[in-house]
């Protein structure tokens, strides 16, 4: 079977398609994120998993959850989804979309799993160094891991910066065992 990110990918490029060609952006976005999270609600999903639904009957509910806040292009994707069955992919979906949004604005997600509390000054410098070495604008989001012991650790993509503890302790003990 199939990964779901790579059978979410051609509906975001879709979506992303659409959006783009509307210079409607942030308007998808945010009916993406509601999408996604109407998605993930145990009670749609009981009932879109009910076999004695249609698939329109399913898009239906996801469009009259949000009444008002979908567009007619949106509300056309959601049946679209319902009808090849991949409405349980929206919250993938919705990441790819904004993956594609981000690097269309030059913008690039920093993980910064810290071992302690940051101030906003740290992370603002932190963000200001990340900017200044990709070149690229930063968004972060920090996350408390306690295994690190000290230090930080960022994901920025598929690259990774571990500046812990634990990422040192590590080195040094195969540095011994070599």
């Amino acid at each position: 079977m199939a990964e779901p990110s790579t059978v979410a990918r051609p509906y975001a490029e879709a979506a992303f398609k659409l959006a783009d060609q509307a210079g409607a952006l942030a308007k998808w976005s945010e009916m993406l994120s509601a999408l996604a999270m109407v998605g993930v609600d145990e009670r749609v999903r009981a009932a879109a998993a009910d076999p004695g639904l249609g698939h329109e009957q399913v898009a239906g509910i996801f469009i009259a959850v949000l009444a008002g806040r979908l567009s007619a292009e949106a509300e056309n994707f959601v049946r679209v989804l319902a009808q090849n069955g991949r409405l349980a992919l929206l919250p993938e979906i919705r990441a790819q979309f904004e993956a594609l949004k981000n690097e269309r604005e030059g913008i690039l997600e920093a993980e910064v799993h810290s071992a302690f509390e940051l101030s906003q000054a740290q992370v603002a410098d932190l963000a200001q160094r990340l900017e200044k070495k990709t070149g690229r604008k930063v968004r972060t989001k920090v996350h408390l891991d306690k295994d690190l012991i000290a230090g930080v650790r960022i994901v920025l993509g598929d690259q990774v910066i571990d500046g812990s503890a634990r990422a040192q302790l590590g080195a040094l003990e195969m540095a011994l065992k070599a």
